[in-house]
């Protein structure tokens, strides 16, 4: 379908970033998928041509770009299915809280690496006990004169093993509910931060989630972000650009897969006929192209409209909700039209299936997203 959201500006990037990931990057996934880390290096490569957080100002090492070049980033990076290699996490999601809400001193010191690919950053919100309820949060940064004495452990964290920069979301005042939560820096070789055992996942199997551990981890008081208790009003503002960019993977993931099975049913005979000849197939390929149409469609309008500055929090929440669970329902049909081979990790259907699961699930749950979206309207 023709996007007017993009200019020739955008297309000869594209262009440019699609020649790149398919020298250096999508060779190499395979090997990474089975050693369970994208290396430093990759990262490195991205910061070196400009593919990582491409929108922050010169001064920063940025390039001053506009978000669609964040949006072509991570459309590329997952159309491949490069999923270990989280991009848009670190630049779209976690920098962004760096540089909203840190002060010079702090964004001097560590957004110029956030671009380069030296400083790679992880959001550290999920607890063993506690996920979307952050009031419940149990990890405590409590003041100690020129410190906070951090101590606590979280879980599910991306990027957890490479990452150099932490934020951590922790209670400076534990009984002050969400009121007392706040953002704190915490950078790597900090004396009682610890890192455990890397997690062993379904899918995303080379991106880096593990858990973290803090015992009276002693933090600069300057490496607060923004001001005290103020951590969950942060975490919100920056909800809807997070919702947006999962919702956006999950697009992604689902257009390829749709293309890749449309090849393979072509190619593919049964009892003399293409695979996708049958009607059957032919009706199932329809609708999933009609649902991954609407997807397109609907992404497309909240980009447009984030571009603006619109407040898309219920739309997003609903696209959050319905995107990621269209293009499991597609992971499913396409496996299921490949056959056999569609259940080997040979074919990359097998893989995209298996990765495509967890969107649903991080960034919010789907469940999650339904209730936010019945709250705002009124239930």
């Amino acid at each position: 379908m023709e996007r007017k959201l993009f200019g020739e500006e955008h297309r000869i990037f594209r262009d440019s970033l699609g020649k790149f990931l398919n020298k250096e990057i999508s060779p190499h996934f395979d090997q990474w998928e089975t050693d369970g880390v994208v290396p430093r290096e990759a990262w490195n490569k991205m910061g070196e041509n400009g593919f990582l957080c491409p929108w922050l100002e010169e001064k920063y090492g940025g390039s001053e770009a506009d978000f669609l070049y964040s949006i072509i980033i991570c459309e590329e990076l997952f159309y491949r299915g490069i999923t270990g290699l989280v991009a848009p996490l670190h630049s779209d999601i976690i920098v962004p809280y760096i540089y909203s809400f840190g002060n010079e001193e702090q964004k001097m010191k560590w957004l110029p690496g956030c671009a380069s690919g030296e400083i790679i950053t992880a959001l550290a919100i999920t607890e063993p006990n506690t996920g979307s309820d952050l009031a419940s949060i149990r990890t405590t940064a409590i003041r100690d004169g020129d410190h906070y004495i951090v101590n606590g452990q979280k879980t599910f964290i991306s990027i957890g093993i490479l990452s150099d920069l932490v934020i951590v979301v922790a209670k400076t005042d534990p009984k002050a509910g969400h009121k007392g939560v706040s953002l704190i820096c915490v950078e790597s070789g900090t004396p009682g931060f610890s890192r455990g055992r890397k997690l062993e996942k379904m899918g995303w199997r080379s991106q880096d989630t593990a858990e973290l551990f803090f015992e009276d981890c002693r933090v600069p008081v300057s490496n607060l972000l923004g001001e005290e208790g103020k951590g969950f009003y942060y975490l919100m503002q920056k909800l809807q650009q997070e919702r947006l960019i999962a919702s956006l993977m999950a697009q992604s993931m689902a257009e390829a897969m749709l293309d890749m099975t449309v090849k393979y049913c072509k190619e593919r005979t049964i009892f003399g006929s293409p695979v996708g000849s049958f009607q059957h197939n032919t009706f199932k390929i329809v609708e999933m192209a009609t649902e991954i149409e609407i997807g397109r469609i609907f992404v497309d309008s909240l980009i447009a409209d984030h571009l603006a500055g619109k407040d898309i929090t219920k739309k997003v929440s609903m696209a959050k909700a319905w995107i990621p669970e269209m293009a499991n329902r597609v992971a499913y049909h396409c496996v299921q039209l490949h056959g056999g081979y569609g259940y080997m990790e040979e074919y990359p259907i097998c893989r995209f299936a298996r990765d495509a699961r967890v969107i649903a699930i991080f960034a919010g749950t789907t469940e999650v997203m339904k209730v936010i979206v019945g709250r705002m309207m009124g239930f």
